[in-house]
């Protein structure tokens, strides 16, 4: 009876604890919510103020009344003119997108390629393939470089932005010298092509390039967007092929975000989830046309997407044209997927965020397991990027390790810079990042298989010296559990988005039951086609073309007005006016953006907050703390069992790994590039092969992470005769006149001296000095408990399935 009792009070303490919890989280939804509007309104009043700033200058109001008559005279005359020539360079955007769809819309690359390898003919056939990028004049690329290989996004667009300008990625590679190519796809996918078909296919390329180049390294594989998922997928099913990843503004955890600046995570939710994504791929026959993620981007820049970029070309209408039209032209450029591809998309990776779960089929019963990337991997983002925000981009990383050791134990080296500002775009195309940022990744992956496992913090620092710039790397190790700092509420907020998935699939289930066998018959491809034609991003373009009649005098009208182009005053009243029109409209657009997005906010939470903490709670109680002992970690296990055996080279990795961990875990590139001239002939890994180096790296770092004290004390056991002993002594000494030690590293160094001297304090027994004992300072960051032991929980208030079991993973 007493038990019953018990049982039945923690059910009720149970339920007011959620209760508690449930008014907690709603007062702090309205909070937001109060605070979001007031914000918005806000800003709008400011801008409008700012705006008004140039009006009540003192030019504006002491003009005369023929000053004003003047102005606007010239000001009418040149309003025409520029209308003239933005309409006819609308019709010239309507005009190459026509071009575009006739010639099959090809890749948009800057650079001249040539087909490698079509997919279209594999096996498993699908619509992509392997090209290779032909230098440009004045460039030579060395084939026995190690080659790079870049995967672009098909996330609506089509290929090429990774090589949309000659400072790009593909340029900074080609300017290094070494050999690239690019993936790309056609518009129309092959019939029952999958996203495992895609990633099979993806592998195959890589092994193809291997083959063209078998004496380099592997190749590096670049993903942008959509494209670093897919690269991250191809290093799970075939780790053995991929070289250094860097993925770039790819999303990788859905559900992550903050308020007040993600609002596209909350889409799934407000839609319902997968059903309007399978409805859209009936109404298409089949196909989802990529126009539909286009509108979603466009949506969240409603002032951009409806007058910004407009009135800057019509302001700049005499400078502005080329590039309006060379982006537009990929802008327009619509692709298509599969139903099953898209299904595929949604259902795992934006609504149930189950790729870094470890629960992404691919196969019946098989699942991408990201721990099985065996490869560096840098992760770039921006805290500018509104559709792949930070959080996106980095969060995957402590869902799969929830701790530093976890990370290091299963041998990973991730690598993690962000950019203070730069938009979504501007992460691929612009010419200042590929300079800076994509021309330092280049240089770091020269050296990036050789650093010891670990998550590092990239920075890029500027010098500047009699007018020109020098940029070096800083690498900061970092520990895991610092990723926190990138979201807000410890992740709390993400509660819901398990009863967004729940609430998807019982959608998802009754559109497949009641309404797929119904609309799926009626939608032949003509009228899919039809459709799609009709899609106002379509017909935007092609209702203002010379396919329209009406704008057929427009082009002579437009060579008239360039002809006779009339200078204006860019600083008289009417411009200011129309300055201030302009903002006052984008600021308006602005007011209702912030104004929509906090009422999406407060819905989406109001309407599965509630569903999401009960979840959570369940969850909670269900899944009870598994304390995992990092050290019983198969390659950890196997190194601490291996302390006191090695050879010279073993001894001389770990003596420089322990001077790296006495250091203060920063490590510039140029350091480590002086470090490598003096050590690298001692070393001998740059005689192996890199799988060979990285083996004992990742063995030498696990023995000196776990056990510092006694991988110290081994090391003359590693060095069995006095000329290896000199020779790490030696080497010492060129470190130590190269580099500037601090005093723990100056300390550590006298250390393995008197534990390697053979006479120097006149011990005969080894070489152990008897002067004071051994002091290593032990591995930071450690989990609370016993050394080397995490706690294994939910991931960070954010629901799962009950059970954590993982899926074999694909064998290759």
């Amino acid at each position: 009876m007493q038990r019953v009792e018990s049982r039945t009070k923690e059910r009720d303490n149970s339920g007011q604890d959620r209760l508690t919890e449930l008014a907690r989280s709603q007062a702090k939804v309205t909070e937001v919510y109060h605070e979001r509007c007031t914000k918005a309104v806000q800003r709008y009043l400011d801008a409008v103020k700012a705006a008004g700033e140039p009006l009540r200058d003192g030019s504006v109001r002491s003009a005369s009344p023929l000053d004003f008559w003047r102005d606007a005279s010239a000001y009418w005359l040149d309003y025409t003119q520029r209308s003239i020539l933005f309409w006819d360079t609308l019709r010239q955007r309507g005009n190459n997108w026509i071009e575009h769809e006739k010639a099959g819309k090809p890749p948009l690359l800057d650079f001249d390629w040539e087909m490698v390898a079509d997919a279209r003919t594999f096996e498993h056939p699908v619509n992509y393939a392997l090209v290779q990028i032909i230098p440009p004049a004045g460039i030579k690329t060395d084939p026995e470089l190690r080659p790079y290989v870049i995967i672009d996004p098909r996330a609506g667009h089509g290929p090429g932005i990774g090589g949309f300008k000659q400072e790009s990625q593909v340029g900074v590679a080609l300017k290094a010298g070494h050999p690239v190519y690019c993936v790309i796809f056609f518009p129309e996918p092959m019939p029952g092509q999958t996203l495992a078909d895609v990633s099979r296919a993806e592998a195959k390329f890589l092994r193809i390039v291997g083959e063209r180049h078998p004496k380099t390294r592997k190749p590096v594989l670049f993903g942008n967007c959509q494209g670093g998922w897919a690269s991250m997928l191809v290093g799970a099913v075939e780790p053995d092929l991929v070289g250094p990843i860097v993925i770039n503004g790819a999303p990788m955890s859905y559900w992550a975000g903050n308020d007040g600046e993600n609002p596209m995570r909350y889409a799934g939710g407000m839609l319902g989830g997968l059903w309007p994504a399978l409805l859209a791929s009936d109404l298409g026959a089949g196909k989802f046309d990529g126009a539909n993620l286009v509108e979603n981007f466009e949506y969240l820049n409603p002032a951009n997407t409806y007058f910004d970029k407009y009135y800057t070309l019509f302001s700049k209408i005499d400078t502005e044209p080329e590039r309006f039209l060379e982006f537009e032209r990929w802008w327009g450029g619509f692709f298509l997927m599969n139903r099953q591809e898209i299904k595929w998309i949604v259902e795992n990776l934006f609504v149930g965020n189950n790729l870094a779960a470890g629960d992404a089929e691919w196969s019946e019963g098989r699942a991408f397991d990201l721990r099985a990337i065996k490869s560096p991997i840098i992760l770039f983002a921006s805290l500018g990027d509104n559709i792949t925000p930070p959080q996106q981009a980095f969060n995957w990383v402590a869902d799969l390790y929830p701790t530093t050791e976890a990370l290091k134990a299963n041998g990973q080296v991730i690598v993690g810079l962000m950019h203070k500002s730069v938009g979504h775009l501007g992460i691929f195309v612009s010419g200042a990042v590929a300079k800076r940022e994509y021309t330092q990744i280049a240089d770091l992956i020269e050296y990036i298989e050789h650093l010891p496992p670990g998550l590092y913090r990239m920075q890029v620092e500027e010098q500047k010296a009699n007018g020109s710039v020098r940029y070096d790397v800083l690498l900061t190790e970092m520990p895991v559990e610092d990723l926190q700092v990138l979201q807000k509420y410890s992740r709390n907020d993400e509660m819901p988005f398990a009863a967004v998935e729940k609430t998807s699939e019982a959608l998802a289930s009754a559109y497949e039951t009641f309404v797929h066998p119904f609309v799926a018959p009626l939608v032949t491809p003509a009228a899919a086609g039809l459709i799609r034609a009709f899609n106002p991003q379509r017909a935007q373009r092609w209702a203002v073309s010379d396919l329209n009649p009406f704008l057929w005098p427009l082009k002579g009208m437009a060579d008239m007005a360039k002809a006779n182009r009339a200078p204006r005053d860019n600083d008289g009243p009417m411009v200011a006016m129309e300055r201030w029109t302009a903002t006052i409209t984008s600021a308006s657009w602005d007011l209702y953006r912030d104004l929509r997005d906090a009422a999406v906010e407060n819905t989406f939470f109001r309407t599965y907050g509630p569903a999401g903490i009960s979840m959570a709670a369940e969850e909670k109680e269900a899944v009870a703390e598994e304390p995992i002992d990092v050290r019983n970690a198969p390659l950890v296990k196997e190194a601490l069992a291996h302390i006191e055996e090695g050879d010279r080279t073993e001894a001389m990795v770990r003596a420089v790994l322990l001077l790296m961990k006495a250091g203060t875990g920063r490590r510039r590139l140029s350091t480590l590039k002086r470090a490598r001239e003096v050590i690298s002939r001692d070393l001998g890994l740059l005689d192996m092969t890199t799988e060979a180096a990285r083996a004992i790296i990742h063995e030498q770092s696990f023995i000196v992470d776990f056990e510092p004290v006694k991988a110290l004390t081994a090391l003359p056991k590693l060095l069995r005769t006095s000329a290896d002993r000199h020779r790490l002594l030696n080497m010492l000494d060129h470190l130590e006149s190269r580099i500037v030690a601090n005093d723990k590293q100056v300390t550590l160094i006298g250390e393995i001296r008197r534990l390697l001297s053979e006479d120097g304090t006149g011990d005969k027994t080894g070489g152990r000095a008897k002067a004071e004992p051994i002091t290593v300072t032990l591995v930071e960051h450690q989990a609370e408990g016993r050394p080397g032991a995490a706690a294994k929980t939910a991931k960070h208030g954010a629901t799962r399935r009950s059970s954590d079991t993982r899926r074999t993973r694909a064998s290759s």
